[in-house]
């Protein structure tokens, strides 16, 4: 494909997507629906529409128009692309420009230029403060590949060693040796030895660094599992039992595999059959996913502020709850990947208010200033 045929390609996925499809199964749709493409096709396109999404609203002012034609004629004028070599309707390229897409626009609203909702802005601003801006802007960047090595398995250096055999530099954190961000090679990581062996997970910096700061001694309660990577980096540190629980168990159908590979044992409970009491509970919260979405852009213009009330409920339901299953003297460990205040601080602030015999011990926020994705962690005990 050429360059003004996948940008013609990306109108198409795009125009689906603003209309109410979701980014993934819109893209998929597309690709299984052009088998001409190849490859490094998809991939082009993909990035296309993702860039685009990361960056809608300053796009669309750029280009003219909430559309995928606007998008990317807003693409070109903001990477310094002529749009004449690309809409020159010759082959599969999009159609010439109009006398009215002629006219070049900025961003003029301060939503438009930080690529946020406007009823999200003060809310961003009131938790973000001086960096509400920089976020929001590191935000509309394609977010870094980072790697947790396996410690059960290997050491930091000879898990590089085995990515680089497999053409994957990597680099690690200065203040986490077992993260390592790749540099080089990351569509090689799925066929990759040091993958399928188990030395490396796929695991953002930022709940790396978190998960470091908890506790991984005695019996460990992953409450909202997901796909079970903080189950799994707790577990290679040497937590006891660690138990695998998530309302929706297919987002586990992967973690006996994953486990097996890392080397630890992970026992999965059914949904709502946790019982006892553990060391220490991790409850990692459904939530915004603010500080994520550099990897998932739609998910940006989607949220309303009724699906974040509703999120809050749910939050304080699940940290009750997650209480319940602390032992005396154990840890309760509330995550999100959230940067707003509302589901953070505030958070476990109420619930510490409600909760008298929980004393907060730790208190941290990451976001792509500090670390990767914006990532929060309140760390309570029970007296």
């Amino acid at each position: 494909m050429t360059p003004a045929a996948r940008i013609a390609a990306a109108i198409q996925i795009l125009d689906r997507i603003l209309a109410g499809d979701p980014a993934e199964p819109a893209l998929l749709r597309w690709s299984r629906a052009s088998r001409f493409a190849g490859s490094g096709d998809r991939a082009a396109v993909r990035d296309l529409v993702f860039d685009s999404l990361r960056r809608l609203r300053s796009r669309a002012a750029l280009g003219g128009a909430m559309t995928g034609r606007g998008l990317m004629l807003g693409l070109c004028r903001d990477e310094g692309i002529e749009p004449s070599t690309i809409f020159t309707g010759e082959g599969h390229a999009p159609p010439p420009l109009a006398p009215a897409e002629q006219a070049v626009t900025a961003p003029g609203r301060v939503g438009e230029r930080l690529d946020l909702p406007d009823w999200l802005l003060p809310l961003w601003q009131q938790s973000l403060g001086d960096e509400a801006e920089p976020v929001a802007l590191a935000l509309r960047d394609r977010a870094p590949v980072w790697l947790r090595v396996n410690l059960r398995r290997t050491t930091p250096e000879a898990a590089a060693a085995a990515l680089d055999r497999d053409g994957i530099a990597v680099a690690p954190h200065a203040a986490l040796a077992s993260a390592l961000r790749v540099t080089q090679g990351a569509r090689r990581l799925a066929s990759s030895a040091a993958y399928r062996d188990g030395l490396v997970e796929l695991q953002d910096l930022s709940p790396q660094l978190a998960c470091a700061l908890l506790p991984a001694q005695g019996s460990l309660l992953d409450l909202c599992a997901g796909g079970g990577g903080k189950a799994l980096a707790l577990a290679a540190r040497g937590a006891g039992l660690v138990v695998a629980h998530d309302i929706d168990p297919g987002r586990m159908a992967d973690l006996p595999n994953r486990a097996e590979r890392a080397g630890v044992r992970i026992r999965l409970a059914a949904p709502g059959g946790v019982s006892g009491r553990f060391d220490l509970v991790v409850a990692d919260v459904p939530c915004s996913g603010s500080g994520t979405w550099r990897r998932t852009p739609d998910a940006k213009w989607r949220l309303t502020a009724a699906d974040l009330a509703r999120l809050q409920q749910t939050q304080a339901q699940i940290l009750d709850q997650a209480a319940g299953f602390v032992a005396p003297g154990g840890h309760l460990a509330y995550m999100t990947c959230s940067l707003l205040n509302a589901e953070n601080a505030d958070q476990a602030g109420a619930f510490l208010s409600r909760n008298a015999h929980f004393s907060l011990l730790e208190q941290r926020r990451y976001s792509p200033l500090t670390a990767s994705d914006g990532f929060f962690l309140a760390l309570m005990r029970r007296c």
